[in-house]
């Protein structure tokens, strides 16, 4: 069978923004404070709307997102977070999700979900877990056989990836090259190509 997880080798995702989208103004300020700690820039908002003024000019590395929002809810910020680039790494939380939408979520890329109340050791693991491991791809590739060709699964693969390290090293190709685990001359050949 075939690995399909980052081995241990790959870097950590370097984390300094974080936005915390959550409508508890208590919760929002023991949360800042706590990331505060740890993380120089920690902002937050308390709607999707303010999310998405939010986002306009700055853009986070890691969300800590509440499913539930006043003017929407977790798919409205997804959205607006899928439309630029690098990804931020996705937190849910919430009191009251039922499994079907944390389902839901982790097929948007959410990396842990945490019911509330929130305790600060999970946060931080969650955190740690959501950032030091790759996602397991081996469930949506297995689920994919049948519907699209090998051929086209690899070409999004590959230009999604290509896409994603030059974004994560600000246009860099040698930092691309690098998130990559290949040499800069694989990489621009591989963006010919593309």
């Amino acid at each position: 069978m075939m690995d399909c997880s980052i081995g241990a080798a790959m870097a950590v995702r370097p984390v300094e923004r974080v936005l915390v989208i959550e409508d508890s103004r208590a919760l929002v300020r023991s949360l800042q404070g706590a990331l505060a700690e740890t993380y120089p820039d920690v902002r937050a908002c308390r709607s999707v709307g303010e999310a998405e003024l939010a986002v306009a000019d700055w853009w986070p590395d890691l969300v800590l997102l509440d499913v539930v929002l006043p003017d929407g809810g977790a798919h409205e910020v997804l959205d607006l977070l899928e439309r630029r680039h690098p990804a931020p790494t996705v937190i849910a939380m919430s009191g009251a999700a039922a499994p079907a939408q944390s389902f839901l979520l982790a097929t948007r890329g959410v990396r842990a979900y945490l019911d509330k109340p929130l305790r600060l050791d999970r946060l931080q693991a969650a955190i740690r877990r959501a950032l030091e491991a790759a996602p397991d791809l081996l469930p949506v590739l297995r689920q994919t056989v049948g519907h699209k060709p090998l051929a086209d699964v690899q070409t999004e693969v590959r230009a999604v990836m290509l896409d994603e390290a030059l974004a994560r090293s600000r246009g860099s190709r040698r930092g691309a090259a690098r998130l990559l685990s290949m040499s800069r001359q694989l990489l621009q050949y591989l963006l010919r190509q593309h």
